[in-house]
Parts: C-alpha cells; structure tokens; sequence
C-alpha cells in the first residue's frame, strides 16, 4: 500500500495588477497555515519521501514551511506538470514515482486537487487553502495509480488546527 497526501497550496496574496499568476507569493495566514500542517505532519508522525510540487511560488514556499515545521527531509521535484492540471495530469505525475516511495507529498491547486480527491476515492470534499488530504491507495506500484482506487483516511483543514 502507498500513501499520497494531497496539500493545496496556502492562502497566496491576490494577483498584483500585471503579475503572473505563478509569482504570487503566500500571504501572512497562507505561512502561519503551513505552519500548522507542518507541525501536524509531526505531532501524527506522518513521514513523506518525496514531495511533488507546483512550481509556483506559494506552492514551493507552502512546501518549504510544511516541512521545516514537520522536521522531514525529503526529496523535493518541482514539476511543471502539476501547475494548473487537470486531475487526468495529476495521476500521470504520480504515475511516474519510483515504486521504493512510500508516502508522497503532493503540493498543487485547485480545482486539480479536489478533482483528484474525488478521482481517486470517490469523495467530493473541498479543499480550501491549505487544506490536506491523506489517502491510501490500493497499489504497490505507482505507475498503477487509477482512479477509484484510494480510501480517504482522513482531511485536515488549517482552521481546525488553529484551536490546536
């Protein structure tokens, strides 16, 4: 069995007036929010190997905060592919993960993420900034990664952990 754990990224700043999308950097809550991920990564003993991520900047420096607050060292690519995807995109990524992978980080947006959520356990829940997704999947191999084959073990929300 492998895990995935899907990570939109944090609450970004709102689009400057002639600015690329792909610049927009986290705001203060959208860094407090990793923050918090990250520290529940920890306090769950969630251990990732590899992370792929957007290469957008609120979704690397979401990854770069997730797991310094985590305490994990993992390896990071950064995949264009992942960058305004469409969960059919998604799963080609995944697909190509070494099968010695374990437990991978997805850092992405929406609607991507919540499609991919709902392409792979068949539960339509949303996925606000920040948001992240634990789930297992029925597999050995990654390059067999398909849809309707994960169970959503659980979803963690950075408002539910701001009471932590």
């Amino acid at each position: 069995m492998k895990t995935l754990l899907l990570l939109r990224h944090a609450k970004a700043e709102n689009a400057a007036a002639g600015s690329s999308d792909i610049n927009r950097a986290l705001n203060e809550r959208g860094k407090k929010e990793a923050q918090a991920i990250g520290t529940y990564l920890r306090r769950q003993n969630l251990s990732v190997e590899l992370v792929l991520c957007s290469p957008a900047v609120r979704a690397r420096e979401t990854a770069e905060l997730v797991l310094a607050a985590a305490e994990v060292t993992a390896n990071v690519r950064y995949d264009q592919g992942i960058y305004e995807a469409s969960p059919r995109q998604l799963l080609e990524v995944i697909s190509e993960v070494e099968d010695d992978q374990s437990a991978v980080l997805l850092v992405g947006h929406n609607p991507g993420m919540e499609d991919l959520l709902r392409a792979l356990t068949g539960t339509g829940e949303p996925m606000a900034a920040g948001t992240l997704a634990k789930i297992n999947l029925k597999l050995d191999e990654w390059s067999r990664v398909t849809e309707d084959i994960g169970d959503l073990e659980c979803i963690v929300r950075p408002d539910e952990l701001a009471a932590d």
